[in-house]
């Protein structure tokens, strides 16, 4: 992540868009013409493979640079980015944003912010095959909690947005097994759930299943 004084200026450096919930952002296949520096709102990461598979790959949210690889690189975009709310983001033409990250010496912190994302890639493979569903989940949940209400949150935290099929892709369990890990959340009463709501009703419990041993349940 930029320093506070480096993302204001950056934001100063483009034009606002906002984002209809559910619109693409940035899409796959399309050259890394721009990027965008997302200021508000939560959005999802998916790759398309040809057979019309869709693979989660991350969450987004403010404060996050959406496309800068492939601005980068020279690429076309191997990614889509998708509002799950509504967003607002400053569009970053690539070349001046290449120019301002070379005279400010931002290139470091844009490369450590890439070896972050790397290693929650990692982090995120290994949890899928080592940790429990409901332990998938409640850290699922963590994250996008930091996301949308970073630092000093609300009580209860309320998400929206999201469907279980999401949720299944990023946990990578089937929608049924989705429902069956929130059952037991609620009942913990970690949180509430309705359609494409998420209220963490006790983020102490939802901390404890996060961070539950195998096969243990938090008491």
């Amino acid at each position: 992540m930029l320093s506070g004084e480096a993302w204001r200026e950056l934001r100063g450096q483009g034009a606002i868009r906002t984002f209809r919930e559910r619109s693409v952002m940035l899409r796959q296949g399309s050259p890394g013409t721009h990027l965008l520096a997302l200021t508000d709102g939560l959005a999802k990461v998916v790759c398309r493979e040809p057979d019309g598979v869709v693979t989660w790959l991350a969450f987004r949210g403010p404060g996050d640079l959406l496309g800068e690889v492939s601005v980068f690189h020279g690429t076309r975009r191997t990614a889509e980015v998708v509002a799950l709310t509504p967003c607002t983001a400053v569009v970053l033409e690539a070349d001046r944003f290449r120019r301002y990250i070379e005279q400010h010496g931002l290139v470091m912190d844009l490369m450590r912010q890439a070896l972050s994302r790397m290693r929650e890639s990692d982090a995120h493979r290994t949890e899928l095959l080592t940790l429990p569903l409901v332990v998938r989940l409640a850290r699922t949940i963590l994250r996008l909690t930091e996301l949308t209400a970073p630092g000093a949150r609300p009580d209860p935290v309320r998400l929206t947005g999201l469907s279980q099929e999401e949720i299944a892709q990023a946990t990578g369990v089937t929608r049924n097994a989705v429902i069956t890990g929130l059952q037991r959340l609620r009942e913990s009463g970690a949180v509430e759930t309705a359609r494409r709501v998420i209220v963490i009703k006790d983020m102490r419990v939802l901390r404890d299943w996060a961070t539950a041993a195998p096969g243990a349940a938090p008491s």
